[in-house]
């Protein structure tokens, strides 16, 4: 079978705190705005959860610059994301999973060529998990609050893992992107659904 060449945007994912002491910080949230006007000024599609907090900072700092932005939702309906989860829908595009906020994240995640984690509670632990796992590029946008600062102790320490080639690092939201665009052209991601299967391909494994 013969693939077409065309080649689609690059979608970056914004994951992270939606509540928390993380939100009131307004060194994170502009940190998190300016990650989102990084990501509108590459060119590249915006998409998140479409949930409050960090990642609807990013997502207002996406559309100032004109990004595609695509929100997917754990509710099944416009409805029930505006009346029961009571989130914003402030993008160009809302998917309606109807499934929940764990199986919405793994949507999220396969959505997105990268993703990147803005502070972070347990829902965003989840997410991080789920890339790891599925050796998705991971950017951690370090000191804004939450977990973005104790990624390598929860894998390494806790988890007895290695922090795999791509996932990176930087407290600056431009070298982020830049490293997790050098991460997505060097480590391509398997074609297995778990990542910690070795590709036949590369004869690797993505994660220790």
């Amino acid at each position: 079978m013969k693939f077409s060449e065309h080649k689609h945007k690059i979608k970056i994912g914004v994951m992270g705190s939606a509540s928390g002491p993380q939100i009131e910080d307004e060194q994170a949230r502009e940190m998190a705005r300016e990650l989102g006007r990084e990501i509108g000024r590459r060119g590249y599609i915006f998409i998140n959860g479409a949930s409050p907090g960090l990642p609807h900072d990013a997502l207002l700092g996406a559309k100032e610059i004109g990004a595609l932005t695509i929100g997917i939702s754990p509710a099944f309906s416009q409805e029930e994301h505006e009346q029961e989860y009571r989130n914003p829908h402030d993008h160009d595009i809302m998917l309606y999973t109807g499934m929940g906020f764990m199986e919405r994240d793994i949507i999220n995640i396969r959505s997105s060529s990268g993703t990147v984690i803005v502070g972070g509670g347990v829902g965003t632990l989840n997410e991080l998990i789920i890339a790891f796992d599925e050796g998705h590029p991971v950017g951690v946008l370090t000191s804004t609050g939450g977990i973005s600062n104790s990624v390598p102790h929860i894998l390494v320490d806790l988890c007895k893992r290695q922090i795999p080639p791509n996932m990176v690092f930087d407290d600056d939201p431009k070298a982020l992107l830049n490293k997790i665009e050098e991460a997505m052209q060097k480590y391509p991601r398997p074609i297995h659904e778990d990542g910690r299967v070795k590709d036949s391909k590369t004869k690797r494994f993505l994660h220790g």
